[in-house]
């Protein structure tokens, strides 16, 4: 077999307006390794920008759905697809679906497909990693088969994902993503790693999806609370739940003694565990206070 054709180039300069840093091909194998792409595998790529991880995920997996919000880049990404069906006769059809847009608002087409596990790969733009975030899990709670994402991110939000309570880094999205998947930093990337550089270092994180653990009675509750309290992060509980909308049905001293929580304590001590047992415990207010539906014989 002879050395594989270089395909032209179809693509331009970075657009700052989308955040736009693309990797260099001297780590494309080693993020790809960190990936480790399996021949059944289905990927959903955000931000796939020029292909560079693109072109050798589809050498290894079955199909990748790449969502990308430059349509220039989008067209650029079609036509690479095409000239890879031409140049080889050994193909096994088309793998590449380019879904043009912003992920945050065409990712909702996902919910209808669950008919195989789906993994994520992306380089996320650093102004929308935590919304990107929290829309992977969304979708993973809503019953999107996600099986994990690996994902380069600037350090600091890296840092965030696996946050430990107590430290500055702690907070919402330490404890949304740690409720219902693992995280594991695979490399750090430098500066120089993209083009153009950007002013920060970056990491490569994967973010493995399981069941919620600890169960919350109510996740929906869970989720407000940790926003709520978060907000008064450096405030006794006590005071922070002030800010919980659920605080004018259960004062926070009668949920706080139902949780076995001190409430002097400040939200971000709180553990994963700790914040879904004080959020059950306003669920369970919640619930008492519903009328029955079933009235007097």
């Amino acid at each position: 077999m002879g050395p594989r054709k270089r395909l032209p180039s179809l693509f331009y300069g970075s657009r700052k307006r989308f955040g736009q840093h693309f990797l260099e091909p001297v780590w494309v194998a080693k993020v790809i390794r960190a990936i480790d792409p399996q021949p059944g595998d289905h990927f959903l790529e955000i931000g796939p920008g020029r292909g560079a991880l693109t072109s050798p995920l589809l050498d290894r997996v079955k199909s990748v759905q790449a969502f990308e919000i430059d349509r220039d880049l989008a067209a650029g990404l079609r036509e690479s697809e095409k000239i890879r069906l031409k140049a080889d006769p050994t193909n096994a059809g088309l793998k590449l679906t380019v879904v043009e847009g912003d992920f945050l608002d065409t990712a909702n087409r996902l919910a209808a497909e669950r008919s195989h596990p789906l993994r994520v790969a992306g380089n996320l733009p650093y102004n929308v990693a935590s919304p990107i975030l929290f829309k992977l899990l969304a979708l993973h709670a809503s019953g999107v088969p996600l099986v994990d994402a690996t994902l380069m991110l600037q350090h600091e939000v890296a840092d965030r994902l696996g946050a430990p309570p107590g430290g500055k880094a702690y907070g919402v999205l330490s404890i949304l993503v740690q409720h219902t998947a693992d995280v594991e930093r695979l490399l750090s990337l430098p500066p120089g790693a993209f083009r153009p550089p950007p002013k920060v270092r970056s990491a490569l994180v994967r973010v493995r999806f399981r069941e919620p653990r600890p169960p919350a009675d109510d996740p929906a509750t869970f989720g407000a609370l940790v926003q709520a309290i978060f907000t008064r992060r450096r405030k006794t509980l006590v005071n922070a739940l002030l800010a919980f909308s659920l605080s004018s049905r259960l004062p926070p001293g009668a949920a706080l003694e139902r949780a076995a929580l001190d409430g002097r304590r400040r939200p971000e001590t709180l553990s994963v565990a700790e914040l879904v047992r004080l959020a059950d415990a306003f669920g369970e207010a919640r619930t008492a206070s519903r009328p029955s539906s079933t009235g007097p014989a």
